[in-house]
């Protein structure tokens, strides 16, 4: 049976059952990775993002280690995003094209033999920003044109971010996440483009693996980066919107460490928390949020699980914690005020959403016992990923300088 606090410290946190394991999909295993990897190496700019060592909030939180793969460095995007889109389109083009994609390299995709064909190639995507912006990317890279649909309440700065790195023609939508995507898909459907979503239902789900695929890289290089620390993570914080980065990164985890995989929470957003509710009910099925839900962790605003990371986010996550804004501006805040070994962690509300539910755990006595039932003593190493640095950049002035989202005056009483 399930533990659960409702409203500690006012998140919501489920405990699953413990041991309750299913079957690990080969598809985000080793060899996946491998060759997400050898795909990525060939892009411009590609270099291994940084494992960020936050020594001092360690002590300060009485853990071992504390550490960050800080994707807010990827590829110049500000978000980890591009790794996943750009596999996919490169997988898309290899078939359209008859080529196999263990033997095609990106130059060969831009010779002009190939360039008549893939310049009539149009993608479409849905996006809350960091996806869309990394299709875009992509499509300048191949070579392709793009089309980009963002739900209603989009920030414009977002959507402009997606037309400065590519191709991409960019509209944002009077629909909510879930609409958004399936305009998509209808738009797809009726104009003969290929649909690269990084969700996944029933009969899409090829392209969705491949973008899942592509996220592995971020995850492998992650884990030989703490093998070179000499470290091994102890637990596994994840954020998640439809879940397809969390299950992805979660089945890797669990092939690359196998008996050793690190103790694993999610955290989401209270008002867009589909995996916390779906691991509620307790009936093995992925359940949606229905609406148009507000959250300023505009990444993670999406209603309906990935159905090829849903299994995996159930059968292998240990904790599911669905958080108020003010724990993602925390989160923020943590970041911007510490002093690191190496580089500042920039981290947008999206990125910051592990940090905040973290600290909070270290820090609040109220949270004890979630505490202890997570396992987290002095002897833990914690490994974060920083999705994405200030995609909102007057978002991020107004939470971190202005303090926009505070805790609410009746829990900053208890930290006085």
């Amino acid at each position: 049976m399930q533990k659960r606090w409702k409203q500690a410290w006012g998140m919501d946190v489920i405990q699953a059952e413990g041991g309750k394991k299913g079957v690990l999909p080969e598809a985000f295993g080793m060899e996946a990775a491998r060759a997400a990897r050898a795909f990525h190496r060939q892009l411009p700019g590609y270099q291994e993002t940084s494992l960020v060592c936050l020594s001092s909030l360690a002590d300060k939180l009485g853990v071992k280690g504390i550490y960050t793969k800080n994707e807010a460095k990827r590829f110049s995007l500000n978000a980890f995003k591009g790794l996943g889109g750009s596999y996919a389109m490169f997988r898309i083009l290899c078939r359209r094209l008859g080529l196999d994609p263990a033997e095609t390299s990106l130059e060969k995709l831009q010779s002009p033999k190939y360039q008549e064909v893939i310049r009539s190639t149009v993608f479409v995507t849905a996006t809350d920003g960091n996806h869309g912006r990394g299709v875009s990317w992509a499509g300048g890279i191949f070579g392709c044109p793009v089309h980009v649909y963002m739900p209603m309440g989009s920030v414009e700065a977002r959507a402009e971010a997606i037309r400065r790195v590519g191709p991409a023609r960019v509209t944002i939508t009077n629909k909510n996440y879930d609409d958004t995507v399936s305009y998509a898909m209808e738009q797809s459907r009726s104009n003969g483009w290929y649909l690269i979503q990084d969700t996944a239902w029933d009969g899409y789900e090829e392209i969705p693996a491949w973008i899942i695929q592509g996220y592995l890289t971020m995850a492998s290089e992650a884990f030989e980066q703490l093998e070179q620390a000499g470290e091994r993570p102890t637990h596994l914080f994840l954020q998640a919107g439809v879940g397809a980065m969390a299950g992805g990164v979660l089945g890797y985890a669990a092939h690359y460490y196998g008996e050793q995989k690190p103790v694993t929470i999610l955290v989401e957003p209270s008002a867009a928390d589909c995996i916390y509710r779906s691991a509620l009910a307790e009936d093995g099925k992925a359940h949606s949020v229905e609406g148009n839900p507000v959250t300023i962790m505009a990444g993670l605003n999406c209603g309906t699980p990935c159905k090829i990371t849903w299994p995996i986010l159930r059968d292998f996550a240990e904790f599911y914690c669905s958080c108020p804004d003010y724990v993602a501006a925390h989160g923020m805040r943590v970041y911007a005020g510490e002093e690191t070994d190496g580089e500042a962690v920039v981290s947008g509300e999206s990125g910051a959403a592990t940090m905040g539910a973290l600290s909070l755990i270290l820090e609040r006595t109220e949270l004890t016992e979630i505490k202890e039932a997570m396992g987290l003593t002095s002897d833990s190493v914690i490994l974060l990923i920083n999705t994405e640095g200030d995609t909102d950049p007057e978002g991020y002035r107004n939470i971190v300088e202005k303090g926009a989202y505070p805790i609410p005056e009746e829990l900053q009483e208890d930290m006085r």
